[in-house]
Parts: C-alpha cells; structure tokens; sequence
C-alpha cells in the first residue's frame, strides 16, 4: 500500500477543481479537505475591508472569524453583520498569517463496506470545508498496534479523531487516544453514553421497527442475518429483532439466525444456509445493505422471486440499496449526515479545549425506514408432502 496526500483545491480558472497527488511509502491516505484559493478576483473583500466595514481593528475581525472569547457579544455582532454584507470568505492561509491555528482532524477507518465508507467521507470531507479543517483518512492495518498508530497521530499533528466502526468499539485505541491527550468522536457505536462524544442512531429501535414491519405485512417466519460481534450496533439490532417477535408472540428460531460480518461474502454465505433449510422463511432481515443484497443474489440463484416468494430488507440505505434490482426496503442511517455531525461535534470539542471549557457530546440523529420493492406479504405456500 501506499500514502497519497490529495489536496482539492480551487485554484485553476473557471472553478474546476483539480486533484493533486503525492505518493509515499505507508498505509494510509491523507486528505486535506480545506479548498483554497491562491489568487482571489481582484474585488474580493478583504479582513482590512471588514475592519473598516465594521468599524474595528483587523486584529479584532481576526479573533471573531478564529472563534475566541475575548471579543465582547456586540462587536462580535458588528463583525459578523460586516462578514456578511462584504461576502468576505478568509481563506485558511489568510487565517494561519492572521494568528489563526491550522486545526487536523484524523478519520482512522477499518470498515469492509466501501458503500457506508464512500458515504461517510463524502459527509466529512463536506463538513471538514465548512468548518476550514484539515481531515487526513488513515486506515487501520489490525497488524499495527495501537501504540504504534497513536504515535503516527501525534507526529502527523493530529488535534482529534473520528472513529466509524468497528474503531469506535476498541477500548484499547480508545484509552490510548485518551490518554495521548487526542480527543476522539465515536461514530455509530451501540455502546452506552459514557466519556468519550458520540454520534449515532438508535439501532435497537431502528431494528424493533423493521421487524413489526415484516410482522404486520403477515411474515411469522422471519429469518435474521446479524452483523459483525466486534461492533457493538449488531448486538443492539439483533436486541431490536427479539424483542419485536417477543411482543407479537412469535418464538426466536435459532435456526432462521445466521452471524454475517456486514461483508457481502458473509451475507452469501448466511442467506445460503437460511435458504436451504427445508421449511425457510418467508423473509430475511440483513444487520446492512451490503448483507442484504447478497441475499437478493442468492434469492434470485435459486429460482426465488423478490419479494414474491421472499422479502429482504436490509439497513442503512447506503447507496447499493438504490443499484441493485428489486430495490431494498431498509433503515435509513444518515451515514453522511452523521459523519458531518462528527466534524462538527470534534471541532466544537477542540475549541473548548482551548478555551477551557470543553464539552462532551452524545447525538443520537433520526432514522427512517424507507419501503422500496424488496417486500411484500407472504405467499401462501403449499404445506410439506402435499402435491
């Protein structure tokens, strides 16, 4: 593997954006998210024609556009109604000259999807922008230890860190960045609030959801493929799976139960066992989309209609929902939404931090279940041995 550090920038006519790599040796990429512009149009505002505007010094209109606290409410006011009717947009050089820090969030990942992770980046790399940070993606290699990738963040001046799943579950790296000073956010973790900020959805709600779905459309034979153990979300969507056939009555079969690992492999090999059971259910609920669409594929191999002889619903309405044929029913996660929040929440975290009064958040966004044309009510099927 190599490094490539790609820097989108603004600086060529006509706003097309160019793409810059350099390659070196190591396991990552790193990206820098902030777009700059090295020649502005020649009646671009600058922080002096703020100053002006406004009736301040530049030094005051820089501590306002750097966040600090020293300004008082009315003239940071006075400031910001100057920023606004000069359209003035300071660039990150134009911060840093200005006394401003450069601030660089790390996104270490290690997901086997690429449709969640495509999601996820487009959101940080969105919000990373907005927020004129720079976001440098690491990926995990589990042969490198904890210590050893802490110290990789540290050297790389890393101020914080998100962490997707399944990093967000690692109480090793999580108390190595704690204690390495690296404030981190965690991203979908379905473990309980506790000191470390945290964005995510109720997965255990979102799954119950999906399940009195299938039972109200007339399905009792609900088989059910869960996610990977080393996250703790699969556990609380599989808790979400049990407690709805509980409240409609229906027992928990193990045998309509088989582990995935939220890879589409995994999703052929636990759909293949479901289905060559001798009496299989009449629908399958994948732990995520990826699972779910191999299921589709196994559905479709073995003579079954989707959903007229099955109905398969998976969760996160990543993008592979919409590609594939029929299109799935599933739980909307706001992948990028949520990653956004992550930048935001880490980015208000750092500036606490700075101020002294850093503040520890746990956000819990809104699902959906979104219905497409994986599903449907079971049909009526002929009982064993008739003719």
């Amino acid at each position: 593997m190599r490094r490539g550090i790609i820097d989108f920038s603004l600086d060529i006519p006509d706003d097309v954006a160019t793409i810059r790599s350099r390659h070196h040796p190591s396991e990552s990429l790193s990206i820098l998210s902030d777009v700059r512009s090295s020649r502005r149009q020649r009646n671009a505002p600058t922080i002096n024609d703020v100053a002006v505007h406004a009736g301040v010094s530049p030094m005051t209109v820089s501590r306002v556009i750097n966040g600090e606290q020293v300004v008082r409410t009315a003239t940071r006011e006075k400031v910001e109604a100057a920023i606004a009717a000069l359209n003035y947009a300071p660039s990150a050089a134009a911060r840093t000259l200005a006394g401003g820090d450069e601030t660089r969030i790390g996104l270490l990942y290690s997901n086997p999807s690429s449709s969640y992770l495509s999601e996820f980046l487009v959101g940080s790399l969105d919000q990373a922008s907005r927020s004129s940070v720079d976001l440098v993606v690491e990926k995990w290699d589990e042969e490198t230890s904890v210590a050893s990738v802490v110290a990789h963040l540290k050297r790389g001046r890393i101020d914080g860190v998100i962490l997707p799943p399944p990093l967000c579950d690692l109480p090793d790296l999580v108390n190595a960045l704690d204690a390495a000073g690296i404030p981190a956010v965690a991203v979908a973790t379905g473990r309980a609030p506790g000191e470390l900020a945290a964005v995510s959805i109720d997965d255990r709600v979102a799954a119950y959801e999906m399940t009195r779905h299938l039972i109200a459309l007339g399905h009792s034979r609900i088989g059910f493929i869960k996610g990977n153990p080393n996250q703790s979300a699969s556990a609380k969507r599989f808790e979400g799976y049990v407690e709805a056939l509980g409240e409609a009555g229906l027992p928990v079969q193990d045998e309509l139960i088989a582990q995935g690992f939220f890879t589409y492999r995994s999703g052929l090999d636990a759909a293949e066992h479901i289905l060559s059971l001798l009496d299989p259910p009449t629908a399958i609920f994948a732990s995520n989309d990826d699972m779910a669409a191999a299921t589709v594929a196994i559905a479709h191999r073995t003579g079954l209609d989707v959903p007229g002889d099955l109905t398969v619903c998976g969760f996160d309405d990543t993008s592979l929902a919409t590609t594939i044929w029929p299109e799935l029913t599933t739980i909307r996660q706001p992948i990028s939404a949520m990653a956004r929040a992550a930048v935001e929440v880490l980015v208000r975290q750092l500036k606490g931090r700075r101020g002294g009064d850093a503040e520890v958040e746990h956000l819990v966004l809104d699902h959906a279940l979104i219905r497409r044309q994986s599903d449907a009510a079971p049909r009526m099927r002929p009982r064993m041995g008739s003719r």
